[in-house]
């Protein structure tokens, strides 16, 4: 059973960035796809980031290519989302999560395929 927990919301400016973090109870990067997503107020959930712990291969949304990156640290168990260039859009509630891979490759963000979440953590971006 992996647990999730992330740290790092809050309060951002537009045009600023945010840097959260997912504490996870076991180093899950040898079977493991790791995925950022958010829901904002009255929307669905989506993923924005995805990462394959076997081989390191990265995907992201085309609402956050380009300003996002996600990464992983082994040693401290931890999963990472940078995102640069906020805008009020950005506004959610984001949640890390993980799931079994079954290879290398890419991690598709689809909802369903994904056991085990977070808590979530909110991100509010003024205007």
């Amino acid at each position: 059973q992996v647990q999730l927990i992330e740290s790092g919301g809050g309060s951002v400016q537009v045009g600023g960035s945010l840097s959260l973090s997912c504490a996870v109870s076991a180093n899950p990067s040898s079977k493991y796809c790791l995925g950022w997503f958010r829901q904002p107020p009255g929307a669905e959930r989506e993923g924005i980031a995805t990462l394959n712990s076997r081989d390191g291969r990265t995907h992201y949304a085309d609402s956050v290519k380009g300003r996002a990156t996600i990464s992983q640290d082994n040693a401290k168990n931890t999963i990472y989302l940078q995102m640069n260039n906020l805008v009020p859009e950005d506004t959610a509630l984001y949640y890390c999560a993980a799931r079994p891979s079954a290879g290398g490759g890419f991690c598709s963000p689809l909802l369903e395929m994904w056991n085990y979440w977070g808590p979530g953590t909110q991100v509010s971006v003024s205007s």
